[in-house]
């Protein structure tokens, strides 16, 4: 995989430096070539030469300060290989009663996300959890709300199409084959596969099916929001969005400690980047009957750990284009950026009746990241006005990364 491309390409180590120091940049508004990271890649990215009979080499092309994505050795980037899994991304063929795809949980218009407090599978099973945002997927050390075993798309892809707890595509033993037949009798498909896979034997096969959706997923990169061409000095922010950006970023409201880095969270890696710390946070979000429990089976890192130190640890999500993936948190139990603002003011959730009844607030696992802030109702709306300059509308409304048979059919 190449290096990033672009006005000013900065070496890994400098490029480490400005990730590290981005917050700060950030948070005292510097408007500088520099520290921009809109891209400037089509979808597919460009090519290179490659030998005779391979698929041609991947070229990112994003503008200084956005570092490439970290690639598996195993899966090289390459545009015909992200152009088969956009199709297959879009697919609903894939799910064994052919009812979903990937987009049917994660839609373009709501940064791939899908509305929902709650995913709903392709058998109507109703999972105990929101879908998170696909934009910049590819940036996350880990992939899902509370698992820090899954590690890269690849292997979460699996848990998409074969996993029953909850199910999802549901494909099992019995129908795997079925299912890949499907794919494989499509002539489109055939050229597709044989276009990104010219040396695999199969080339049609659910080791491909899945390497080609991943590349597609690193290619949903966000970074020309409001606040992005601002830094750029492309835009500019009114009074209650500069309020906002500075009580974020400052030591009052303290929002920067688990949402910093380029990409607005504390688990970003990229290509050349060390490992980064697989961060969980207990926010006081539940505290049933005062013993800081969380509703069974939604208590984040416990299910792994069996830990109470990890009662209702989940991961903090980016805040890219957060305006547009409501509701929040993981199981979809506040509904607007005001009450989430609202919530982290309070320092957790007090719910005073029903069976999950109980003061976040005093929770004996909430963070210490977590107490209550003074803000004022101004405060709160400068926040949520900041928070909206996040949303990417380029990104939101690409063609290069819609549903291809929905544009075929005009619908």
């Amino acid at each position: 995989m190449s290096r990033a491309q672009g006005p000013r390409v900065l070496r890994s180590g400098a490029l480490g430096r400005f990730v590290a120091s981005w917050s700060r940049l950030a948070a005292a508004g510097v408007a500088v070539v520099g520290i921009a990271y809109a891209l400037s890649w089509p979808v597919g990215g460009g090519a290179s030469a490659a030998p005779a009979g391979q698929p041609a080499r991947w070229t990112w092309e994003l503008t200084a300060g956005f570092p490439p994505p970290r690639v598996p050795a195993d899966n090289p980037m390459s545009r015909r290989k992200v152009a088969l899994g956009r199709f297959l991304f879009y697919e609903k063929r894939l799910s064994a009663n052919r009812a979903q795809s990937c987009g049917s949980c994660h839609v373009q218009s709501l940064a791939f996300t899908d509305g929902r407090a709650q995913a709903i599978g392709s058998t109507g099973q109703v999972h105990p959890r929101s879908s998170q945002s696909l934009a910049n997927v590819g940036y996350h050390a880990t992939l899902t709300w509370a698992n820090p075993t899954l590690v890269s798309l690849e292997r979460q892809m699996e848990t998409v199409i074969f996993g029953d707890r909850p199910v999802e595509f549901g494909v099992t033993d019995r129908t795997k084959r079925a299912v890949l037949a499907r794919i494989a009798r499509d002539p489109r498909y055939r050229r597709m596969f044989a276009a990104a896979f010219p040396a695999a034997k199969p080339r049609v096969s659910w080791v491909n099916v899945i390497k080609a959706i991943a590349s597609f997923e690193r290619t949903l990169i966000s970074g020309n929001s409001t606040y992005d061409r601002y830094l750029r000095g492309r835009a500019e922010l009114d009074a209650s969005e500069t309020r906002g950006k500075d009580l974020f970023f400052g030591e009052r409201a303290e929002c920067s400690h688990c949402h910093t880095s380029f990409n607005f969270n504390d688990q970003a890696v990229y290509a050349g980047s060390r490992p980064a710390p697989r961060l969980f946070h207990n926010t006081g979000l539940y505290n049933i009957g005062g013993t800081g429990a969380f509703p069974v089976p939604n208590r984040g890192l416990f299910e792994f750990t069996s830990r109470p130190a990890d009662m209702g640890r989940f991961r903090a999500p980016s805040l890219r284009n957060v305006g547009v993936t409501a509701p929040y948190m993981h199981d979809g139990s506040i509904a607007t950026l005001e009450e989430v603002v609202a919530f982290y003011a309070a320092g957790g959730r007090n719910i005073t009746e029903g069976p999950n009844a109980g003061d976040g607030r005093l929770s004996p696992f909430r963070s210490s990241l977590i107490s209550a802030i003074s803000l004022t109702p101004q405060d709160q709306a400068d926040i949520v006005a900041f928070l909206r300059t996040l949303t990417d509308r380029r990104f939101l409304t690409d063609a290069r990364l819609s549903d291809p048979f929905a544009r075929r059919t005009g619908g």
